[in-house]
């Protein structure tokens, strides 16, 4: 029976990989960041080297995106030195790791989606903070390591975005949405399953777990308000500039799947038959 190790598991994406471990022939252990501080070193090593897991999933990690602008060396211990710390235990005790990355690897300028072997430009402390954590990563396991970028992630724990529009599509004021921002809207329990599925079938390197097509956050914002039976109407379409922040946003965010078409996995599917799916999940009621 294969034994995992969840870090983070408290998070929107770790109860997603719990769940989806539970109904698996698998011996799973998810800890919170109260139970294991993946900057503690020390107490990384101990503790995969007591439970001696087969794979160890690391969703552990600074996700303050605006936060890292003013402290990147806090988003950095966590994302780049935390990941370091677990797969330095990874490498001593022969674990496979699965290494939950995002698409702010990228500098957000593309105009089609980006490849797995394109090059990394991040533009915002965070990303810089996350690819540390996949450089160290890749060092430190060159053979046993998979690493699993997603992005505009929304699942049934929140908070996130579809969470915030379900709450604004219940009031009857008009709600102002960035329209030039481009992405994959992206279900946690749909990452969670590809996760998986990789490390499963003992893949490694780079891959994309993100929904299929793209949307902007406008265009994100009205499926949300319709399936919660609102005036789509009520969504108006605004640039970023309506709302500055420390961290500046990628424009296109949209990941490239060819690897999953490879190996013959097949990636997420439409980001709207997704949301469909999820729906009851995160707190809509039934789609119609």
């Amino acid at each position: 029976m294969t034994r995992w190790l969840v870090t983070g598991s408290a998070g929107m994406l770790g109860r997603d990989l719990m769940a989806c471990l539970s109904g698996r022939q698998a011996t799973v252990l998810g800890l919170r960041r109260a139970e294991l501080d993946v900057t503690d070193a020390r107490r990384v090593l101990a503790v995969i080297r007591d439970y001696n897991p087969d794979i160890v999933v690391n969703c552990a990690g600074w996700t303050a995106v605006d936060a890292a602008e003013t402290d990147e060396a806090s988003a950095r211990a966590a994302n780049g030195a935390g990941a370091g710390n677990i797969a330095s235990a990874c490498a001593e005790t022969g674990a496979l790791m699965a290494h939950i990355s995002t698409d702010y690897v990228f500098d957000g300028l593309a105009r089609e989606p980006y490849a797995e072997d394109a090059d990394p430009a991040p533009s915002t402390a965070y990303g810089r903070s996350k690819l540390a954590g996949e450089r160290a990563v890749r060092a430190l396991l060159p053979d046993r390591a998979l690493i699993v970028r997603t992005s505009w992630l929304y699942g049934g724990q929140g908070p996130s975005f579809v969470h915030t529009m379900i709450g604004l599509a219940a009031t009857s004021r008009a709600v102002d949405v960035v329209a030039d921002q481009r992405g994959q809207p992206t279900w946690t329990l749909d990452v969670a399953d590809q996760v998986v599925a990789l490390a499963v079938a003992g893949r490694l390197g780079v891959y994309h777990a993100t929904s299929s097509g793209d949307a902007t956050w406008f265009e994100l914002a009205r499926e949300v308000f319709a399936l919660a039976g609102a005036d789509p109407d009520r969504v108006r379409p605004v640039s970023s500039e309506a709302f500055p922040r420390p961290a500046p946003r990628p424009a296109y965010s949209v990941l490239g799947h060819d690897r999953h078409r490879a190996i013959g996995l097949p990636p997420i599917g439409d980001w709207r038959a997704a949301l469909r799916r999820a729906w009851p999940a995160i707190g809509g009621q039934p789609a119609r």
